[in-house]
């Protein structure tokens, strides 16, 4: 039996749209839906609620500048058994712009379409937006799909976790109080949720609403109890999300030595820390790079986080790896470390140091060709003992086969490795020079269609500023992002805004 649709419009108010629909569907009598669109405290995000019946029924929608859409959502499951309102939070819209949306309801084999409705976003409040220009230099090709996510590092008056489309307009962003920490990082979540690091670790939906927040005082005090002989002073650079939704973040340490190489006296040193925090928020793992074989007088930079300490480590990146070990970029020791993590049972030892003066011999033997003061190494397939990683080579302080090291020659490359774990032999595959030098920050990664796309943190005449770019592996411009106002800690390509789903361009 088919029913007719009836709908029964409640009201609008500004940026507002309240709508009641009641529609029986294939040969369900009893299936009556109620579905509403309202604003969300993100002017940019509207929350679609529907009613889903039980059997595993779930809803999505799809949205667009037209009733052609063209963009959707991931599915939203309901969660109990009798029926429940299933609430859909809709991204990737612009600013102060009317969409189309329709939200789409799926239980026991059958469905239901709503109706079309529109949704108007509003203005990010309070917030300037950085620089952005958008270039495509050579015709007929086409940049793969996708959104460009951003972790921005400048004044507190701009917009600083944000995304964009690849026309450079922002579509979706997280209001981080000025007086707060810069998010490094943001990440997105496999739940559909982002992943920050602002001084405290904070999950945030699409909305902004936080979702989970771990502070470093939980974390000392989870370390105390458990018998750990350190204490953290702060969360920096990096958290990731492990297969079990455990995060490891990366944490500091302050530790005073006495009479170190080129250091007379007392000095305080700063440490690198990784913490494996469980579902409870409590620590199930832990590493610091104090107790570890790495040598105290091996320090290659000499620029601190923490005016007075010597900044010995200044780790900036965590891999997990398929074998349940993870790698820790080390930039202040040109180092890719692996360390013993197996899934949380390990002993900590360093396996492995990648890079000039580590545990592998470099294919043509040039050091000049090792990457220097790393950022964001990425592991893109794993064969064996076969590595195949990305890394962006800031080239502090590179190593030339004579020996001299880098001041006014220093340069810049986006590279990607082979690295052979059981030969211990590392290969330069590729590289690019963007033609400056770009001292700081970066991420890289190799994107579905075969292209690479790179962010430079620093570039120059535009301070702060970043460049992004898309390149061919035989190195045509495929597509290029012009940041200014801020930098670009990392600015890289995900598929969209929700899990397992890829918008194209």
């Amino acid at each position: 039996m088919t029913r007719s649709r009836q709908v029964l419009l409640l009201g609008t108010v500004p940026g507002i749209l309240v709508v009641l629909a009641s529609l029986g569907c294939g040969n369900s009598d009893s299936s009556n839906f109620e579905a509403s669109l309202t604003q969300t405290a993100n002017p940019l995000v509207a929350k679609y609620s529907v009613m889903v019946p039980p059997a595993g029924g779930s809803a999505w929608v799809e949205f667009g500048p037209d009733t052609n859409y063209g963009r959707q959502t991931s599915a939203t499951p309901a969660t109990t058994a009798n029926g429940q309102v299933v609430e859909v939070l809709v991204a990737g819209m612009k600013a102060h712009t009317t969409y189309h949306l329709r939200g789409h309801v799926s239980w026991g084999g059958q469905t239901w379409d709503d109706q079309d409705r529109t949704f108007t976003t509003g203005t990010i409040p309070g917030l300037g937006l950085p620089g952005i220009t958008v270039q495509r230099p050579t015709p007929g090709l086409k940049p793969d799909g996708g959104v460009e996510m951003f972790s921005g590092v400048g004044p507190g008056t701009l917009v600083r976790a944000f995304v964009t489309d690849l026309q450079g307009n922002v579509i979706w962003y997280y209001n981080i109080a000025s007086n707060a920490g810069n998010p490094t990082p943001l990440r997105n979540m496999t739940n559909g949720h982002f992943l920050l690091n602002i001084g405290n670790l904070r999950e945030v939906d699409l909305a902004g609403n936080i979702i989970r927040e771990v502070t470093t005082q939980q974390i000392n005090q989870s370390l105390q109890a458990k018998g750990y002989n350190f204490q953290i002073s702060d969360f920096h650079h990096d958290v990731i999300v492990l297969p079990n939704g455990h995060w490891i973040a990366l944490a500091n340490t302050v530790k005073p030595f006495t009479n170190l190489v080129g250091y007379p006296g007392v000095t305080n040193v700063l440490g690198d820390d990784l913490i494996d925090i469980d579902l409870n928020g409590n620590v199930a793992w832990a590493w610091s790079g104090f107790d570890s074989d790495l040598d105290i007088n091996r320090h290659l930079q000499t620029a601190s986080l923490i005016p007075g300490t010597l900044d010995w480590t200044h780790s900036n990146a965590i891999i997990y790896t398929k074998d349940g070990n993870l790698l820790l970029s080390m930039r202040h020791q040109s180092w890719i470390l692996k360390i013993n993590y197996a899934n949380g049972t390990g002993d900590g030892r360093i396996l492995w140091r990648l890079g000039w003066g580590g545990d592998f011999a470099l294919t043509g033997g040039d050091v000049s060709e090792w990457f220097y003061a790393q950022h964001f190494p990425h592991v893109e397939t794993t064969n064996g003992s076969t590595l195949t990683l990305d890394v962006v080579d800031n080239g502090n302080l590179r190593v030339f086969p004579n020996g001299s090291i880098c001041s006014a020659t220093c340069y810049s490359r986006a590279t990607v490795f082979t690295v052979d774990e059981d030969s211990k032999v590392a290969t330069l595959n590729w590289q690019y020079l963007p033609g400056f030098y770009s001292f700081w920050g970066g991420s890289i990664g190799t994107l579905s269609n075969g292209d690479i796309e790179f962010d430079m943190t620093a570039y120059p005449g535009k301070v702060p500023g970043s460049q992004i770019k898309e390149v061919t592996p035989d190195e045509k411009v495929v597509w290029q992002l012009n940041l200014s106002g801020e930098n670009a800690y990392r600015g890289y390509r995900i598929p969209s805004l929700y899990p397992g789903v890829t918008w194209n361009n």
